[in-house]
């Protein structure tokens, strides 16, 4: 027994010695570095020892960057000189084939660590002095956040060897939405993660950030999760009119667990905006057949007013892309804009084969001006929404509509009373009318719908 442990014990002897030594370093350095910072005057905020010892461009406002990116340099070399020499004892293990155990403990627990260490050291932020009697000047923002990866996100990012980047600028901003500083604590929560690892299933925290403000998010260096039992999805051709496989979805933020669970019968189905959205036969009667209602356009009407013009265009609302589904096979390209709200609104349109766009009402839609032939929106902004965010919006699909684009407001809603404001708010742009109607939704609400195109404006 006490022959086959020694090589063990000779093993774990020689880690040992190996963290010690490492620790040992560790020390050193940061005694080198508390003693070069009080020479220099950090601690005491003495700008006349500071420059005495060191020219004015190498320190601001009594921070001594010579002397930390000198000792940061240090450590990375240290670090990849113990990094180099780890790997080749893994590699030699490896010949004399060492035990599995021994060599798993080696890449989990030294050789792994070392690299995230050298990872994160390299992209410490050290402040650069630009200039005499400069000072370190930073976004108020980036101090805001205490996690480090919010604060890696919202750096400016210079770039390499002061060119000029394709866009023009010497650096690249990378931006949030200004309310994320209300949610601080939630981004925080959100951007905690290890870097390269498996990001948490959270995506429901991320849309809750967003719906508040904090949009656009930042980006995660992590790696989304898939479903577990993902399986291939089905070919166009029966994808378009039938139910996904329900394996394709990550269900543990939902209420239902399947897509039958998502029917309008069922009063735990988590959601309450479109439903019937996820009833397939319900879903394929929709804009292709007649209606007891005025309010209701068929696809083919609003086609012939613009035969051969209407190519590409956006549906702004909540559904499952059945409106996209119906104009493919016009072949007419529709982006369709979804929220996971209480459902797998995003999922259901990707796995039909057609285009997501996932964005929130506060966001600047992004596509360039004068582009889309229509604009389509239904079941979304209704009698609830502000009249000075709806003249917002409105803007913004004038923007990108192009001249003799169509704007197809389907199936708005809201009370009688408040019917003129929102007429006007519609007719304010001075779009040609090639339909409207108005038609009793309830006692006291009423239906609007309206084909209007906009005009050439050539100036």
């Amino acid at each position: 027994m006490g022959r086959s442990c020694l090589p063990k014990c000779r093993l774990a002897r020689i880690i040992g010695w190996i963290q010690m030594i490492l620790g040992g370093l560790v020390i050193l350095v940061s005694i080198l570095s508390l003693t070069r910072f009080y020479y220099a005057g950090f601690f005491l905020h003495n700008e006349d020892i500071c420059q005495h010892f060191y020219n004015v461009r190498d320190v601001s406002d009594g921070f001594d960057v010579k002397s930390f990116s000198e000792r940061a340099g240090e450590v990375i070399d240290m670090l990849e000189t113990l990094q180099g020499k780890l790997e080749s004892k893994l590699q030699e293990m490896e010949k004399n084939k060492g035990t599995l155990l021994d060599k798993k403990f080696l890449e989990d627990q030294i050789v792994g660590p070392l690299h995230r260490a050298n990872v994160a050291v390299r992209q410490i932020r050290v402040p650069k002095v630009a200039g005499m009697n400069s000072t370190v000047k930073e976004d108020s923002l980036i101090n805001f956040f205490i996690t480090e990866e919010i604060r890696k996100y919202i750096t400016p990012k210079e770039n390499r060897v002061g060119k000029i980047n394709v866009y023009g600028t010497e650096k690249v901003y990378n931006t949030i939405g200004h309310a994320c500083v209300l949610y601080k604590n939630e981004l925080e929560k959100y951007m905690d993660y290890d870097i390269g690892s498996y990001c948490d299933d959270d995506w429901n925290l991320a849309q809750k950030l967003m719906l508040n403000g904090c949009d656009p998010l930042p980006r995660r260096r992590c790696l989304t999760r898939a479903s577990k039992e993902y399986q291939r999805p089905y070919p166009i051709n029966e994808s378009l009119w039938r139910l996904p496989d329900r394996r394709n979805v990550r269900w543990g933020n939902y209420q239902c667990r399947n897509f039958e669970c998502l029917s309008s019968k069922n009063p735990k189905r988590g959601y309450s905006k479109c439903t019937g959205c996820f009833e397939m036969e319900k879903e394929k009667q929709k804009w292709v057949s007649n209606s007891s209602l005025l309010v209701d356009f068929l696809i083919s009407e609003v086609l012939a007013i613009k035969p051969g013009e209407v190519r590409i265009g956006l549906d702004y609302g909540i559904g499952t892309g059945t409106f996209a589904a119906r104009m493919r096979e016009q072949n007419v390209t529709i982006v369709s804009t979804a929220l996971n709200l209480g459902a797998p609104f995003n999922e259901m349109i990707a796995l039909r084969g057609l285009v997501p766009l996932y964005v929130t009402l506060n966001q600047r839609l992004p596509f360039f001006d004068n582009t889309m032939d229509l604009v389509h929106t239904n079941g979304f902004m209704d009698g609830w929404i502000d009249l000075l965010l709806l003249d917002f919006v409105l803007y913004d699909w004038d923007r990108i509509l192009r001249p003799g684009g169509l704007l197809w407001i389907d199936r708005f809603f809201c009370s009688r009373k408040d019917l003129d404001n929102y007429i006007y708010m519609f007719l304010q742009l001075r779009y040609k009318k090639h339909k409207w109607v108005i038609s009793p939704k309830s006692k006291d609400d009423v239906y609007l719908s309206a084909l209007l195109e906009k005009p050439p404006r050539a100036i």
